[in-house]
């Protein structure tokens, strides 16, 4: 019996490490919303089928959201943001293919003649690193302690008429 309640308590104990090891090995793409506003997500990325670009994200303010789940497998990505409550984007000069509503587009040419429409995405460079956070944030260039890039490259405001 004691031997038995060994056992058993030795499974648990490895069963424990075995499931914390696999939380803390795990990697994905994170994006943190370190505003005040919520804030739609669009990703662009390129993988073996080519150009691809997906949104819309919604993160809350001060919410991180994973959009990529599992080891990146390139070393850049590309993201574009709008911010829901204030106006105004984060934005780039890579330019990709999205439309107002949940989307998932392949391809990155053409946007307008395929019923899209073109938006430049600012770029993320990963350094082939397979776990990496974006954060935005309402002040361009600043980090967040332990995140592994600097917050957005800047946001624009719409123009008023």
């Amino acid at each position: 019996m004691k031997a038995l309640r060994n056992v058993s308590l030795f499974a648990c104990v490895f069963l424990g490490i075995a499931m914390g090891l696999s939380a803390s090995a795990r990697a994905d793409l994170k994006l943190c919303n370190k505003t005040n506003s919520t804030v739609g997500v669009a990703l662009g990325y390129k993988d073996s089928k080519g150009w691809a670009s997906e949104g819309w994200w919604n993160i809350p303010p001060r919410e991180c959201k994973t959009l990529l789940e599992g080891p990146l497998i390139a070393r850049y990505y590309y993201i574009f943001a709008v911010d829901y409550d204030k106006g105004g984007t984060w934005g780039g000069k890579a330019t990709l293919c999205t439309r107002d509503k949940i989307f998932t587009i392949r391809g990155r040419k053409h946007c307008e003649a395929r019923g899209f429409r073109t938006t430049g995405f600012f770029e993320v460079d990963t350094g082939e690193e397979t776990d990496w956070t974006v954060t935005l944030s309402d002040e361009p260039g600043t980090a967040s302690p332990g995140s592994n890039t600097s917050a957005s490259p800047g946001k624009t405001r719409p123009r008023k008429k």
